[in-house]
C-alpha cells in the first residue's frame, strides 16, 4: 500500500533571470496535492530568484541555483528523506546519486537535446528512474542509436516526452479572471515574454513587446494584455488601452491564455502550452535555447514568429489577427496530438510510488 503521505523534492534550476523551470515544478507540485494532499513537498530555489520568497510550499533558499550547490542539496536530501526527487533540468551527479543512495526515485525533466543527451550518460542514467522531456517528440526528434543501446544496456527506458505541462482550464476561474480585468472573451490578445527579467541590448524583452502592444491597442479593436512576470524589476506602467499585470499563478495564466483571440510569447514552455490550447501564436524569442524551437513550430505552421522588435510585431500581430492565418494556424494545430504531460507525470509518479513500496515490502520479507 502506497503512503498516503509521500515526500517530494522539487529542485528546480532557479535563477533571477529564467522561469519556467520552477514554474513547471509548481504546476506538478499543485497537481501533487490534488492526488496525494496529505503529501510533504519541499522546495529548494536559489534566494536570487525573485520568486523565491512567495513559493507557496516550504522552501530552503540557497545563495545560487541547487546545481552549484553539491554539499547543501545532499544534506537537504539526507535530512528530508524524499520518497520522489524531481531535478527539472538541475541536478549535479552526486546529487542524483545522492537521492538514489537514500530510497529515492529519481526523475529528471530535460527541456532540449543538450540537456537529454546530459541525463543519458551511463553514471546519471544508472540512477534515473524516470527522464521526462519538457518538448513533444516532433519538436526534440528521437534519441540516438548509442543512446538506445545504452539504455537498453542499463535496462532503463527511452525519456517519455512530455509536451507542455499546465492544469485544464476552468469555467468558473475563467468568468472570474474576465469580470476582474474587464475583458471579453476573444476581444484581447495576451503579451508575456516569461519571468520577465530576460534583456536584449539592455532593455527589458517584456518592454519592448509593451511598446508594440501600444501600437496594436490604437490600431486595433483588440485590447491588449501584458503580463510583465515576476522577475521584471520595475514599476508596471498604467495605461487606459491596456491591462498591465505584474504576474499571475500558472492556473490563471492559461485560463487568460485559453481565454485570449491570440498570443504573443517567447519560445519557452508558454508556447508549446499555447499551441496545446489552439491558440494562434505569435513567437518571439528572448533567449538563446527559443530559436531552433520556434524554427520547428513555424516549420509546422503552427506560429508565425518574427525578431524582437516591436516594429515587426505590431506588423506581425496584425497578420496573425486576420480571418486567413487564425484558420490556417488553427487547422494546423488541430492536426497534432495532445501536448499537455501532466496526467502521463501523474501517473509516472504513482507508477514509481507502487514500485518502491514493493521494493520496501520485498526487503522486509528477508
Amino acid at each position: 500500500m502506497i503512503t498516503s503521505s509521500p515526500r517530494f523534492l522539487f529542485i528546480p534550476v532557479s535563477s533571477a533571470e529564467g522561469i519556467g523551470e520552477y514554474m513547471r515544478s509548481l504546476i506538478l507540485a499543485d497537481a501533487i496535492k490534488v492526488h496525494w494532499p496529505h503529501a510533504e513537498i519541499l522546495f529548494i530555489l536559489s534566494q536570487a530568484a525573485p520568486y523565491a520568497e512567495t513559493c507557496p510550499y516550504p522552501k530552503k533558499l540557497l545563495k545560487q541555483s541547487p546545481t552549484k550547490h553539491i554539499v547543501e542539496v545532499n544534506t537537504i536530501i539526507s535530512d528530508f528523506q524524499p520518497n520522489i526527487v524531481i531535478f527539472d533540468a538541475s541536478g549535479r551527479q552526486a546529487q542524483l546519486k545522492q537521492a538514489h543512495k537514500v530510497g529515492a526515485k529519481v526523475i529528471f525533466i530535460s527541456q532540449h537535446k543538450r540537456k537529454r543527451s546530459r541525463g543519458l550518460k551511463l553514471t546519471r542514467a544508472s540512477v534515473t528512474d524516470k527522464h521526462w522531456v519538457a518538448q513533444p517528440k516532433f519538436i526534440i526528434g528521437p534519441i540516438n542509436t548509442f543512446e538506445r543501446i545504452k539504455l537498453k544496456f542499463l535496462k532503463k527506458k527511452e525519456p517519455t516526452c512530455l509536451g507542455a505541462v499546465f492544469p485544464t482550464p476552468s469555467f468558473a476561474q475563467q468568468q472570474t479572471l474576465l469580470n476582474k480585468y474587464n475583458l471579453k472573451e476573444n476581444q484581447f490578445i495576451l503579451f508575456n515574454a516569461g519571468s520577465g527579467g530576460h534583456k536584449k541590448n539592455n532593455k527589458f524583452c517584456i518592454d519592448i513587446m509593451a511598446r508594440a502592444a501600444r501600437n496594436i491597442a490604437l490600431e486595433t479593436t483588440l485590447t491588449p494584455v501584458i503580463v510583465y512576470g515576476s522577475n521584471y524589476p520595475n514599476k508596471i506602467p498604467k495605461h487606459s488601452e491596456m491591462v498591465n499585470i505584474k504576474s499571475l499563478k500558472n492556473d490563471d495564466f492559461i485560463n487568460l491564455l485559453a481565454l485570449s483571440k491570440a498570443a504573443v510569447i517567447s519560445g519557452g514552455d508558454t508556447l508549446l502550452q499555447a499551441i496545446a490550447l489552439h491558440k494562434p501564436t505569435l513567437a518571439v524569442p528572448v533567449s538563446k535555447d527559443q530559436p531552433d524551437r520556434i524554427q520547428v513550430c513555424r516549420d509546422n505552421q503552427l506560429i508565425l514568429d518574427c525578431a524582437l522588435n516591436e516594429d515587426e510585431i505590431a506588423i506581425t500581430v496584425k497578420k496573425l489577427i486576420t480571418d486567413k492565418y487564425l484558420a490556417r494556424l488553427k487547422q494546423a494545430m488541430a492536426s497534432i496530438p495532445n501536448l499537455n504531460g501532466l496526467d502521463i507525470c501523474i501517473n509516472d509518479i504513482q507508477e514509481l510510488l507502487l514500485e518502491q513500496n514493493n521494493e520496501k515490502e520485498n526487503r522486509n520479507s528477508y
